[in-house]
């Protein structure tokens, strides 16, 4: 069984302030998108995943992002992250209605193929599930099987809010690459840790020669 993930990019100008403490205004944008692009990258390369489909509105990550082999959806709703995701699902749906759906961040540049593979494993035991991220705040992947909503409720404490949706809490070992989302400072140095894709550790050696 192959997965369709949906990853949803907000516009790169206005992506990961809380980053503001490590990288300044003219580094962000292309940070976001390193994390993007590693997240997507590492995605298609994964045996469970069929495709990717990347919901946002900006010109240049949806660009990039479509040369490494994802589809772009253009955020219609304009409404946010959950109705970015909601509607994605439901273009990729009103294709293949048959197909389990994945909600993945797009800020995974750690992200190790296998490892998606195994939480992708573990999600397919269950109609609706989610992976809580490092902290054990949020989450950072959603998943249905064919023929359920995904009815995302990401943002502030959402792991818990989708535990009280129903959701099941997966748990499988060894996939912290899957868990490590980035941002803040200290988010991004334990990325770096757990090793980091190309894009992402290019523009993370800029920003290290840059504090020196």
């Amino acid at each position: 069984m192959q997965w369709t993930l949906v990853v949803p990019v907000k516009t790169l100008a206005r992506a990961k302030s809380r980053l503001s403490d490590t990288a300044d205004d003219g580094v962000r944008p292309g940070l976001a998108l390193a994390f993007a692009q590693d997240t997507v990258a590492a995605a298609l390369a994964c045996p469970a995943v069929g495709d990717v489909a990347v919901v946002t509105d900006d010109a240049r990550a949806g660009r990039e992002l479509a040369a490494l082999g994802a589809g772009v959806v253009a955020d219609e709703p304009g409404g946010g992250l959950n109705a970015a995701l909601a509607h994605g699902a439901a273009v990729v749906r009103a294709a293949r209605p048959e197909i389990p759906v994945a909600a993945l961040n797009a800020d995974l540049p750690a992200l190790r193929p296998a490892e998606l593979a195994r939480v992708l494993a573990a999600a397919a035991q269950f109609p609706r599930s989610f992976l809580p991220d490092a902290a054990g705040i949020g989450t950072t992947l959603l998943a249905v099987a064919p023929g359920r909503e995904l009815t995302p409720a990401f943002g502030a404490d959402s792991r818990a809010r989708h535990r009280a949706s129903g959701a099941v809490e997966l748990s499988p070992g060894g996939v912290d690459s899957v868990r490590q989302d980035v941002d803040t400072g200290g988010d991004l140095r334990s990325a770096l840790a757990l090793g980091v894709g190309p894009r992402t550790a290019a523009v993370a050696a800029r920003l290290l020669i840059a504090g020196q």
